[in-house]
């Protein structure tokens, strides 16, 4: 009976030693809280730039300025287009004459009627290739001369002539610093090479320049791809009197744009 009690007392004082030996785990340290990863910041990005825009016709750059300034800056600028094209050798619509001749005759009787201070230029495309004179104010007689010179032949590139027109006041509106009037005169009896090129490139003119397209289509009626209504001014001749006619209200067109501007 003594053994049993005192054999009890040992095994539940050996238990109590185990359970003492145990160290509790240690309490959580304060700060030591498992975190979540979270996802790198993304790297910053510089702000959105604004699209660069294109300066306005001219084209003037501060930087880069043009060359020597033109003497008048509010100058009346006319370049001439003559179409001396192989079709230009017909008679039709000009009575006994070739085409060519009255063309020439009416051409030449006109360059007299442009202002003494307005530029003249030429852009003739002909039988031995091309004419071209500068925009200039005392040429009169050497714009003549040159148109004198014209051989029917040929095709009858519009596009490049159009192209060199724009080009050529676009230089000259730098000189000018986008100041003064800008008109091309075409005089052709057929039509361009390229229709859909020519389109493209009036639209372009058009659309980034305030040069005015005056165009007369001697004989060949109003389906032309220079005849845009409300955009382009386009008349059609079919006999020297309304070539004639057509010629002098170019003057009075650009005389009409002055009136109107200052009665404003």
């Amino acid at each position: 009976m003594t053994t049993k009690p005192f054999f009890f007392f040992l095994v539940v004082l050996a238990l109590a030693l185990i359970g003492c030996s145990d160290e509790p785990p240690p309490p959580p340290q304060a700060g030591a809280a498992h975190k979540i990863p979270q996802p790198a910041a993304p790297a910053p990005q510089a702000p959105p730039q604004p699209v660069a825009q294109s300066a306005n016709w001219p084209f003037l750059s501060e930087e880069e300025p043009g060359g020597d300034l033109a003497e008048n800056m509010m100058a009346r600028n006319y370049l001439l287009i003559f179409d001396g094209s192989g079709s230009m050798d017909d008679s039709e619509c000009s009575g006994a004459s070739r085409k060519i001749d009255v063309a020439k005759k009416s051409v030449m009787a006109w360059s007299k009627s442009v202002p003494d201070d307005a530029n003249l230029g030429l852009y003739a495309f002909h039988k031995r290739g091309l004419l071209t004179l500068p925009l200039a104010t005392g040429n009169r007689d050497t714009f003549i001369r040159t148109i004198g010179r014209i051989q029917a032949g040929g095709k009858t590139p519009l596009s490049d002539a159009m192209i060199h027109a724009y080009q050529t006041f676009t230089e000259q509106g730098q000189r000018q610093l986008g100041y003064g009037e800008y008109t091309i005169v075409v005089v052709t009896d057929g039509y361009a090479n390229s229709s859909e090129r020519l389109r493209n490139v009036v639209e372009k003119i058009l659309s980034t320049s305030p040069i005015t397209i005056y165009s007369i289509g001697f004989c060949i009626g109003e389906q032309h791809a220079l005849n845009q209504p409300g955009r382009t001014i386009y008349k059609s001749a079919d006999n020297p009197a309304q070539l004639q006619q057509g010629l002098q209200a170019v003057l009075a067109e650009s005389e009409s744009f002055d009136d109107d501007a200052f009665s404003e």
